[in-house]
């Protein structure tokens, strides 16, 4: 039976994901109140007393005493997100997915760790029921270096944009203007007073997709941006484009190419999260399946349509790759706004997990919702959007640093996590013998033997299943360290050609 204590602890309405999953819901059929019984178990009850099954007292039915059928009800009830609203977050901005086969290993698990005893909130949780105590605090440091990345690389995306609506306005100045206004929205603690101005944070990403296809289609590209980030002269000015890499780009740069690919379409860091709001997990496989569609048609399209007209000329972001000033001032005025929406969004969940994860367990620091927590969160901001800016600022270069994001962060969490824990979980599950498990009467775990027996016991089932994961464990290893190798060697270029400087009045475009 799951305890009132427990209960308390489920994400209520103030979690992060909750309040964008539970968008357009009323507060008060956000969560079911507990002391109260339920309207199925009054009518039961009314039934049986009229029926005569049950004998009638003098003493008014006790509603204090809550039933497990009820307990489970309020725990549904505390779910109120549909797999719907799920497809529109992983189409956000929050994520950009390209993960259906680790998407389904993540699903699985969630599904069979979650329980409403025990349920299941963020990626960590999953580590720390497979592989114990370090393998959760890894991920949760890993999800923190992540979206306090993810801000930086907004950051200087705006600052780009910024420089160029006005190049007059020192670089650094441009940056740490963003920084500021992160500052003071970063002091909205709770994601429900975003309201629907985050939810058109991805259509005005779209407007300046559909802005920067029409305006390459008749207009050249902009050279000056494309020499001043790439050394890439302008010559006669013809584009060149090939299908497959080009002779002058070496390996290192054809893997921090990508890594840009996985920034764009991998993301499973906020699943888990996702699913523990939803009120039927089981109808997650829709969202991702759909939305994961839907991401790669559109970026792989708008990428080959982008790249057929620009070539090597190609910016990244490819809307500040338009040479026209007009539609180049109104797609850096979008997007602005799109990715400071975004970047509130990182920083706030950003802060909350590194709090909740890192501070509070660790430190054992007050609850947010506390007066003392909600003053350490007024302190909390400025140094975390501080320590953002100064990410930004020191890698000023943006396919270099968003490369390193990619291949630091992005890639464990879309590929190299799920089968690892996908492989702990099976082989302990395959590793049961008659007899064990989990003893509800004593609080004790049953099991006859450990060590190397019982693992290679649980490899022999499903080996050929195993062993994919394994394989594909390693591989996601290789490929994460060459993406660090190459990023950072990106970066190194970067500087030693003197095209920009850390912390500079000079842009990088």
């Amino acid at each position: 039976k799951i305890a009132r204590q427990e209960e308390d602890a489920l994400p209520d309405a103030s979690h992060p994901v909750r309040m964008l999953a539970g968008f357009g819901k009323k507060k008060s059929d956000r969560r079911m109140p507990m002391n109260m019984p339920s309207t199925e178990a009054t009518a039961q009850l009314s039934e049986k007393e009229k029926g005569g099954g049950m004998p009638r007292t003098d003493s008014p039915p006790d509603f204090g005493v809550v039933t497990d059928q009820e307990w489970h009800q309020a725990a549904r009830a505390a779910r109120t997100a549909t797999w719907g609203a799920i497809f529109y977050l992983i189409t956000t901005d929050v994520l950009g997915p390209y993960s259906v086969p680790t998407g389904y290993q993540i699903w699985q698990m969630f599904l069979a760790l979650d329980s409403t005893q025990y349920p299941m909130k963020t990626f960590g949780d999953i580590a720390f029921r497979i592989y114990g105590t370090s393998a959760r605090h890894l991920v949760n440091v890993l999800q923190s270096l992540q979206l306090i990345f993810n801000v930086g690389v907004i950051i200087i995306a705006n600052g780009q944009g910024l420089y160029q609506v006005n190049s007059n306005i020192c670089y650094i100045v441009c940056c740490v203007i963003w920084t500021v206004l992160g500052m003071f929205i970063g002091q909205i603690r709770t994601l429900q007073k975003f309201g629907w101005i985050a939810n058109l944070a991805i259509w005005l990403n779209v407007v300046v997709m559909i802005l920067t296809m029409a305006v390459v289609t008749h207009s050249d590209p902009n050279y000056d941006a494309a020499s001043t980030a790439f050394g890439i002269d302008k010559g006669d000015g013809t584009v060149h484009t090939t299908a497959g890499p080009p002779a002058t780009v070496d390996f290192t740069g054809q893997i921090v190419g990508l890594m840009q690919a996985v920034y764009s379409y991998g993301g499973a860091m906020l699943y888990c999260e996702f699913m523990s709001e939803m009120r039927k997990p089981c109808d997650f496989w829709k969202a991702l399946l759909i939305a994961d569609s839907f991401i790669y048609i559109v970026y792989l399209f708008f990428g080959l349509y982008v790249y057929s007209f620009q070539g090597q000329y190609t910016i990244n972001p490819a809307n500040q790759g338009m040479s026209p000033y007009g539609p180049l001032l109104a797609g850096n005025i979008i997007s602005f706004v799109s990715s400071l929406i975004a970047a509130a969004l990182y920083g706030n969940i950003g802060i909350k997990v590194l709090y909740q994860n890192i501070f509070k367990e660790l430190f054992g620091l007050p609850d947010l919702t506390s007066k003392a927590g909600k003053l350490l969160w007024v302190a909390m901001v400025p140094v975390y959007w501080g320590a953002a800016f100064v990410l930004a600022a020191a890698i000023p270069n943006f396919s270099a640093l968003s490369g390193l994001v990619a291949a630091l962060c992005i890639l464990q969490f879309t590929y190299t996590f799920p089968p690892v824990l996908m492989l702990g979980l099976s082989v302990k599950r395959d590793a049961m013998q008659p007899g064990e498990g989990f003893d509800p009467a004593t609080g004790r775990t049953v099991r006859h033997d450990h060590g190397f027996k019982r693992w290679s016991r649980g490899m022999k089932r499903h080996w050929y299943i195993k062993l994919f994961n394994l394989v594909f464990f390693l591989g996601a290893i290789v490929t994460a360290v060459l993406g660090c190798y190459s990023s950072v060697k990106s970066i190194v270029a970067t500087f030693g050609a003197a095209r920009t400087t850390a912390f500079g009045c000079k842009g990088p475009i």
